[in-house]
């Protein structure tokens, strides 16, 4: 990985967030006892220089705002001690890229550092967790931090292939092997060879192939279906499973001996409910990463992050990207209120005269009476609040269509669409500008 070079005045003002990226396993450099390297990147003060603007991420205390490193101008962030939790996840996806794992909890951090110890080993590793945990990104962090990180990086999802097909899939298979073979295919394994395949939900290879993937493990060698010479790889082996692999070696429904094999160096990730640490880092890094050509990277308010912190993720990962390409939507402005904050499971809300968010998302729906409740799906609340984002950003605009898309982040055709949908339904969302007179 990269090393990091804070200027004198982020080591001070910014320990915390240096101190994560450390952990995180970032080299940090010092300017006084260290040569930066061509691609080791910068963290500065404003008002400072930057030594190499494109690998620059320039931390001020004034405000609170994120922009994105583009057309080789340094990157720019801003946030205060309340906003630190945001702030840090923030200046680690600009540092690190939005792609990369992002971890703030002290368990996510020690596993982090210990995937990057596995990595040098080349060893087997079995990853267990509940779905959605982000196994897949710690194996492709193994890779990555691994000599092999240059060769390729196979992930296969044992559960979503053809049972009937999955043997020849992994082991290739020659010309005419079986029907329909009209031409031979190497297989996962060989076309990994050189770097690494994961192999997804493990516990769903029936027990017949389970053999079969021993030998591999134990030969390191192949036989393609229809071949009789078996073929050498080389390949690193990492396996997921969502299940307790140990229970389903007690149900028969495992073999022992390819547990074992497989379980040369056990990680578990946890299910996102308990690391509540990581929620602000992880939030913010897929604000990043879903946030496109914006010109303006909006930002979670206090609320809306303690709103998320609430939550009780059934989904997990998942479940936190889906909501944050949600609140990406409604958000119009620079800000991600509470409001715009909405879980996948269906919901109810109470509306009273006095809540703020709730007559925001539906100003049309103001109750008659002090308080009424009624059960709002899922559906509703992201197309009432996807209507009421563009009506306040055509408002914000003066009615330019061209400048709304571009605020909001999609395209012309896009914003038709949504308005012709509005008034289908009913809602003229450029109505109250048109009654002002606005172009």
């Amino acid at each position: 990985m990269r090393s990091i070079f804070p200027s004198a005045a982020v080591s001070q003002r910014k320990y915390a967030l240096v101190s994560g990226l450390r952990a995180q396993g970032f080299g940090v450099g010092s300017f006084e006892t260290g040569q930066p390297g061509p691609a080791d990147l910068f963290l500065i003060a404003e008002g400072e220089a930057p030594p190499a603007p494109a690998r620059t991420v320039i931390i001020g205390d004034d405000g609170r705002h994120v922009i994105p490193s583009r057309d080789g101008n340094p990157a720019r962030i801003a946030f205060g001690h309340e906003d630190a939790a945001v702030g840090n996840g923030f200046a680690r996806a600009l540092v690190a890229g939005p792609d990369m794992p992002t971890a703030a909890d002290p368990e996510s951090l020690a596993l982090l550092a210990l995937a990057e110890r596995v990595a040098q080993a080349d060893i087997t590793v079995l990853i267990n967790g509940p779905t959605g945990t982000g196994k897949e990104v710690l194996a492709r962090a193994i890779h990555n931090n691994s000599p092999r990180k240059n060769g390729p990086f196979i992930a296969i999802n044992c559960a979503a292939l053809p049972e009937t097909m999955l043997e020849a899939l992994l082991f290739g298979h020659q010309k005419g092997a079986f029907t329909g073979a009209s031409s031979g295919g190497e297989g996962f394994f060989r076309a990994a060879d050189g770097g690494t395949i994961l192999l997804d939900e493990i516990a769903e290879m029936p027990l017949q192939l389970q053999a079969k993937l021993l030998r591999v493990l134990q030969e390191r060698e192949v036989v393609p279906i229809g071949a009789s010479v078996p073929q050498k790889i080389d390949v690193r082996v990492v396996a997921c499973a969502n299940r307790d692999l140990q229970g389903e070696v007690a149900a028969g429904r495992f073999r022992a001996d390819l547990y074992y094999r497989l379980s040369v160096f056990p990680l578990s990730t946890k299910p996102l409910a308990e690391r509540p640490q990581d929620i602000p880092a992880l939030a913010a890094t897929m604000i990043l990463r879903h946030a496109g050509t914006r010109a303006v990277v909006p930002w979670p308010t206090v609320d809306a992050v303690e709103q998320l912190m609430r939550h009780d993720w059934p989904g997990n990962v998942r479940e936190l990207e889906n909501v944050i390409q949600r609140a990406l939507l409604f958000a119009g402005g620079d800000t991600i209120e509470a409001s715009h904050i909405v879980f996948d499971r269906p919901i109810s809300f109470t509306f009273h005269r006095e809540s703020a968010p709730v007559t925001q998302l539906f100003p049309q729906a103001a109750p008659a009476e002090p308080a009424t409740s009624a059960p709002v799906t899922l559906g509703n609340v992201v197309q009432m609040s996807e209507f009421q984002a563009i009506r306040e950003m055509l408002a914000a605009c003066g009615g330019s269509r061209i400048e709304t898309a571009r605020r909001l982040g999609i395209s012309e055709r896009t914003l038709r669409y949504r308005l012709a949908k509005a008034r289908d339904q009913g809602d003229d969302l450029a109505r109250p500008l048109n009654m002002a007179g606005a172009a």
